[in-house]
């Protein structure tokens, strides 16, 4: 016999109707066995009434969980036990109302998102595949759908019928529709508040100082696609300093995280999280490390080392992830983590840790000792003149490039998606126009930009 309780085994000395939970959680789990006349050392202590429960047991377990389960009968040094062996069921198994299931060698009750995971997992469906009545296609955000469009044609993943197609025949495409339906992903994915049928499809970058002080934050919300490109241009741009050297004459800018590592984390929070729960992602930046955090949970029977090992790609939100699969954001080959890695390897920075405990999930990137080194160096600080061009310069690219993708964009869409004011876009856009970069066709109104250069 095993000297302890395990995820299949669980011990009681006498029979009480309340350990039928038990039998539940096994049938939800991987199945296991209950001994009955065991106590909490795995010995043998006797029953009284072993034969009546050995006919009772049976039928009590029909009529309140409704499956069949084995009840042995055995005898160690004449001291009776009963062993109630339950199979793994494919379909949820509830008592008077309650799921529970086997976790360890403990049994828990499933409630709120965790139940509504079970559920989902044992009806062969994705959370992100249930359809949500009372919204359609029209509903969608047209600029989300056409910046879609724009980098799936990029990536060549899509053929020009397809992009062409309508926006139900594109949906239906990405399998984002259930019917008359659209899927959760779908609202996700090209709805411009999504927040508003999932409370917590946000994000959250903060700056802590002395470990927990709270010195400036910012809320990133909208449809996915515009989360991802808007964080990634908050955190380099904002949120992390750069260390500076000179090679020669040229300016050598370091980056505490590789951006590449950094782009890569941040869509596995996006694509993999939990948006059944009510919080959203979480950035923090500290002098000396960043943490992502997203409510999420592993493939089950997974650990941390596995993501480090060789795997298959197994998306908690696998309609979510093929549609970034289809816009070329994202490989399907679980191999996220490992690009990370070797991101981290390439920039010599630390590999990044990965905690998870519960419905929490971690990514830890610790600044490198020579980025900090270099920081507190405190190299040439060029004069105000040359800040002010590098920033007009960084910002004069940020302009161009969401050009490309979005020739009909206004001033005001600018200065909300980069974070600056009107007054600043206008006059960079007409440093721009004036260095032949960027040109303006048709109306005020109905006219768009086009790129030059």
């Amino acid at each position: 016999m095993p000297t302890r309780e395990h995820q299949h085994i669980e011990w009681k000395e006498a029979w009480r109707d309340e350990h039928l939970r038990h039998v539940c959680g096994f049938a939800n789990a991987d199945g296991g066995a209950l001994h009955i006349g065991r106590n909490d050392r795995g010995e043998a202590i006797g029953l009284s009434d072993a034969g009546k429960l050995l006919e009772d047991l049976p039928n009590k377990i029909r009529d309140l969980l409704g499956i069949v389960v084995p009840v042995n009968h055995h005898e160690d040094a004449d001291k009776a036990w009963l062993e109630i062996v339950v199979p793994a069921c494919p379909s949820p198994i509830s008592y008077r109302g309650h799921y529970f299931q086997r976790a360890g060698s403990t049994n828990q009750e499933l409630k709120g998102a965790a139940l509504d995971r079970f559920l989902l997992r044992k009806q062969g469906r994705a959370w992100d595949g249930v359809p949500v009545p009372g919204v359609g296609p029209r509903d969608l955000s047209q600029d989300a759908l056409a910046a879609f469009r724009r980098l799936a044609r990029q990536s060549g993943r899509l053929n020009s019928g397809d992009l062409k197609a309508s926006t139900a025949e594109l949906l239906d495409k990405l399998n984002l529709t259930d019917g008359d339906y659209l899927r959760r992903a779908a609202l996700l994915l090209f709805y411009s508040r999504p927040e508003r049928f999932f409370p917590g499809a946000f994000i959250k970058v903060g700056y802590f100082q002395s470990g927990s002080e709270l010195l400036y934050h910012d809320e990133i919300r909208g449809d996915l696609f515009s989360q991802s490109a808007r964080v990634i241009e908050l955190l380099l741009f904002k949120y992390l300093k750069a260390a500076i050297s000179y090679q020669g004459i040229h300016r050598v800018e370091r980056f505490p995280v590789p951006p590449a590592a950094l782009r890569e984390a941040l869509l596995n929070a996006i694509i993999h999280r939990d948006y059944g729960v009510g919080a959203p992602i979480q950035i923090r930046v500290h002098d000396d490390r960043l943490q992502i955090w997203n409510p999420g949970e592993l493939p089950e029977g997974w650990s941390t080392r596995n993501l480090f090992q060789k795997h298959s790609s197994r998306p908690f939100n696998p309609s979510i992830a093929g549609t970034f699969f289809w816009a070329g954001e994202i490989e399907t080959w679980g191999r996220g983590i490992q690009r990370i890695v070797d991101a981290c390897k390439a920039a010599s920075a630390p590999r990044p840790r990965i905690i998870h405990e519960h419905n929490d999930l971690w990514v830890e990137f610790r600044f490198p000792p020579h980025y900090l080194k270099l920081l507190a160096s405190g190299p040439r600080i060029p004069d105000s003149a040359e800040m002010s061009g590098k920033m007009s310069g960084k910002m004069s690219g940020k302009i161009v490039s969401i050009l490309r993708e979005q020739p009909a964009a206004t001033i005001p869409e600018l200065a909300a998606r980069l974070g600056r004011t009107e007054r600043t876009i206008e006059r960079l856009i007409r440093q721009l126009k004036s260095e032949k970069i960027i040109r303006r066709s048709g109306s005020a109104k109905g006219g768009h930009w086009e790129v030059l250069s």
